[in-house]
């Protein structure tokens, strides 16, 4: 006798792909706008990209900058409460915490289609290079690597710099992940672009692409646009091109380079299963072997 085949889980996802003014206020009503639209359209789990309330400020070390920092839940969490409850959408939305004084961190809220906050997600890797100084500004995550059930599916939610660490996100498909979202702000120095640029965004896409296929889910990479001076000098370049991969790695929709876009991808959950099934990586993981993933370097 023939198997059924497993009914269909289809969920329609928004990736919002905008750029950023140096107006906080503006640049919370476009992407509240650009939810609301993405609602409209059919989206069912919303994301924005990494800390979409400003320019991106971690390319320079001035204290200033704190002053964008809120408490959460704040006021963009309680506006994003708001539109999914209207909508009845899951939204992930990134944000610049102020968790006390002197403590802050780079987090991302996830939001039920009920309007409830289920939690928060906060930067687990923080990066410290030219023009991407945010050990200056947040204090590593402290939640750890985890997942929540939705009404639409069960996610979870890394940011920008976790997504070059396998260790994130097989920690976070292992609680049970069907779709990893990575806010991103991610992009090119203007005089690096000619020589690195294409293996930089090359090697970006890939990584990502390789965590849907070790872990047989699927992956949201939602990026911002534009060229952004806060500072002056050549500033930063972001390259766009927000993506979704398939539980197999392959690109299902991409955004442009330089446009403002917005992505509504359906997506079958089912496929998680079926494909962990036939490629069974998490059963064959030797884990009485993997001790020394806890330790800095191996001694030879």
């Amino acid at each position: 006798m023939k198997r059924a085949a497993s009914p269909s889980r289809v969920v329609n996802l928004g990736l919002l792909q905008t750029a950023c003014s140096a107006d906080p206020a503006d640049n919370l009503r476009r992407t509240l706008a650009a939810a609301e639209a993405a609602a409209r359209a059919g989206a069912q789990i919303i994301c924005t990209q990494e800390l979409f309330r400003s320019q991106y400020f971690c390319q320079c070390e001035d204290h200033q900058y704190f002053a964008l920092a809120e408490a959460i839940p704040g006021p963009t969490t309680r506006a994003f409460q708001k539109l999914a409850k209207k909508h009845s959408v899951v939204i992930v939305a990134s944000l610049f915490e102020k968790r006390a004084a002197g403590v802050y961190h780079n987090t991302a809220v996830i939001i039920d289609a009920d309007g409830s906050l289920l939690g928060k997600y906060r930067k687990m890797h923080i990066p410290d290079d030219p023009f991407f100084y945010e050990k200056f500004y947040f204090t590593p995550g402290d939640l750890g690597f985890r997942s929540w059930d939705t009404r639409y599916g069960r996610i979870g939610v890394l940011i920008c710099w976790d997504q070059w660490y396998p260790e994130a996100a097989r920690l976070t498909a292992m609680s049970g992940a069907e779709i990893l979202f990575y806010p991103t702000a991610i992009g090119w120095q203007p005089k690096e672009k000619a020589e690195y640029g294409v293996n930089q965004h090359g090697a970006w896409e890939l990584i990502q692409r390789s965590h849907a296929v070790a872990n047989g889910c699927f992956v949201a990479s939602v990026n911002r646009i534009g060229l952004e001076q806060p500072i002056g000098g050549d500033g930063l370049e972001f390259w766009g091109q927000s993506f979704v991969a398939g539980t197999s790695g392959q690109i299902l929709a991409k955004a442009p380079v330089a446009e403002e876009a917005t992505l509504i991808v359906p997506v079958d959950l089912q496929k998680v299963d079926v494909t962990r099934t036939h490629w069974p990586f998490l059963r064959d993981r030797r884990i009485d072997a993997y001790g020394g993933l806890t330790q800095r370097l191996l001694d030879t």
